[in-house]
């Protein structure tokens, strides 16, 4: 008997442990913020610029990763106004409706934040 109540205390000082500390390391709403425009101006760089014709950048001088990159403090702003925060304590989740305008899709984002780290869990364009 007395083994299994060492084992309990155990388990429960540890559970109470972790738990201090995911709630400390709770990641906030800015350092979303800066974790979801740095994604995002990654894709945009990597995939939109890789399909824009070389031709329309040479004809408007156009260099599509240097554009994003100057737009990424936008690109952040734009984040935080569309960003609903759900925070548990332990972690956080974000939900996130990416829309510019009717010309360009739509996208929405799920990311659930713990230990000062990322994971977007769904990615869909709407």
């Amino acid at each position: 008997m007395k083994i299994l109540t060492i084992v309990t205390f155990v388990g429960v000082g540890g559970l109470a442990v972790l738990s201090v500390a995911m709630a400390k390391t709770n990641p906030n709403q800015a350092q979303y913020e800066q974790y979801a425009a740095q994604r995002l101006t990654e894709y945009l760089k990597s995939d939109v610029c890789a399909q824009t014709p070389n031709l329309i950048q040479n004809i408007v001088r156009f260099n599509c990763s240097k554009f994003v990159e100057s737009a990424r403090p936008q690109i952040r702003e734009i984040i935080g106004i569309s960003t609903q925060r759900q925070d548990f304590l332990v972690f956080s989740i974000y939900r996130t409706e990416f829309k510019l305008n009717s010309w360009v899709p739509s996208y929405k984002f799920e990311t659930v934040g713990a230990l000062e780290n990322f994971y977007t869990y769904s990615a869909q364009q709407q």
